[in-house]
């Protein structure tokens, strides 16, 4: 479709060389579903931590449920347990003030990645790259990883409280990949606590009698390296890799891997996501994928919370339909999950939308897993998804030329967003 090809000039996926996915072997991973699941296991993963737990979220809202997490927090600390939280300025804006009372305690360092606290900052166009990973690790033993924020699931900052949660998903997980997850949420926590204490830290550095060393060892925390000996495909139970996107060397990691594992797919191709704008490369593997008698459905919104991210995904159903692409709107709450599942034997669990603000600008991290019996369990829920949605028969735009200057619109607002941001070539 012509009008979705306006934005940008000269970017592609495949223009870009990304690492490998790094797959790691000896992992156990639980598939989480919502909050109502995932709040209790962070609380008893945090109450059996005896030295350290490292938290990076997105959204930590001052509701019962944040609530309940700061407590854990705190009580962690007074265990004397180093407690280290990063959030997102903009998220959880509004919530800064109570988060900074509750997360006074000795022991925790509360940081905030790009506040908003100032009017000029935001005018900033680097404010647009925001911290929308959801991290949390206990020691080396457990990590969350997901898409679900630090909110009750009922409750939607825009739309107020409904009476079913938010239908999300996280995974806990124990195993080798706990440390790269861990490397991950210190990177940002401490690119967050450089951003207001970057002129001690300097100085810091200077006055050291090995600034060399130093100096590589905290270009080392802020880059989030793996370390090593995580760089190996081990055996069963279960192999899975963390896929990050950030703005250093792993630009379009998250994208690379859906495209790669699309390209690969013989039988079904399930997507989740509900905020879905993909570029081209994406779409072309999707439109592959179906022409190749493979099942391609996507599951999007049908409650919508954004009406300008509704158009967006509308924008692009007609060529997705007209090339065997199967739509589902999801209508019994609010859609706010990232997961795909394809083939037998591939599954992903995240934060990463696939639109160009979670695939260009924000942090974001995913888990790929290699696991047939995981692949099943997610495969289930998408099932009952599937069937309490409805399938898009009919297009959700104007036809004539209202669809035309309707799509167009969206393009040209997601080009200039992305210009703004700094991104400039063709997404």
């Amino acid at each position: 479709m012509p009008d979705a090809d306006l934005l940008g000039s000269a970017y592609s996926a495949a223009g870009e060389r990304q690492p490998d996915l790094q797959l790691v072997g000896g992992n156990r991973i639980e598939l989480l579903q919502g909050g109502d699941e995932l709040f209790p296991a962070m609380v008893a993963a945090i109450a059996a931590a005896r030295h350290e737990v490292w938290l990076a979220t997105y959204i930590f809202h001052d509701d019962a449920a944040g609530r309940l997490i700061a407590d854990a927090l705190c009580a962690a600390a007074a265990r004397g347990v180093t407690v280290r939280v990063v959030v997102d300025g903009f998220g959880s804006h509004a919530a800064l003030p109570r988060l900074r009372q509750w997360l006074a305690p000795p022991g925790i360092a509360f940081e905030v990645f790009r506040p908003l606290e100032r009017w000029w900052a935001w005018l900033m166009p680097g404010q647009l790259r925001r911290l929308h990973q959801k991290l949390c690790v206990t020691d080396f033993s457990c990590a969350f990883v997901g898409g679900i924020n630090i909110i009750d699931d009922r409750n939607d900052l825009n739309h107020g409280w409904s009476a079913l949660p938010r239908y999300d998903f996280a995974i806990a997980l124990y195993g080798p990949l706990v440390r790269a997850v861990r490397a991950t949420t210190q990177a940002i926590w401490t690119r967050a606590h450089l951003g207001h204490l970057w002129r001690d830290e300097v100085l810091a550095l200077a006055a050291s009698r090995r600034p060399v060393n130093d100096a590589r060892r905290l270009v080392r925390r802020l880059r989030g390296r793996r370390p090593a000996a995580l760089r190996r495909h081990a055996s069963r139970p279960i192999v899975a890799a963390l896929v990050v996107r950030d703005n250093v060397a792993q630009r379009r990691t998250i994208e690379s891997a859906y495209i790669e594992a699309i390209r690969a797919a013989r039988r079904r191709v399930d997507i989740a996501v509900p905020y879905f704008y993909p570029g081209r490369a994406f779409r072309r593997s999707l439109r592959h994928a179906a022409r190749r008698g493979v099942q391609v459905r996507l599951l999007l919104q049908g409650k919508v919370d954004y009406r300008i991210a509704a158009w967006a995904a509308h924008a692009l159903y007609e060529e997705l339909r007209g090339h065997d692409v199967h739509i589902f709107e999801y209508t019994p709450a609010f859609l706010h999950a990232k997961v795909a599942v394809v083939d037998d034997d591939w599954a992903t669990v995240g934060s990463s939308n696939i639109d160009p603000l979670s695939l260009l600008l924000n942090l974001e991290a995913n888990v790929v897993v290699r696991d047939r019996g995981f692949a099943a369990l997610l495969g289930e829920r998408f099932e009952a998804a599937f069937a309490a949605s409805r399938e898009v028969t009919g297009l959700p735009h104007p036809a004539g030329w209202r669809g035309r200057l309707q799509r167009a619109a969206v393009a040209w607002l997601a080009a200039l967003y992305l210009r703004v941001a700094g991104i400039t070539g063709r997404y």
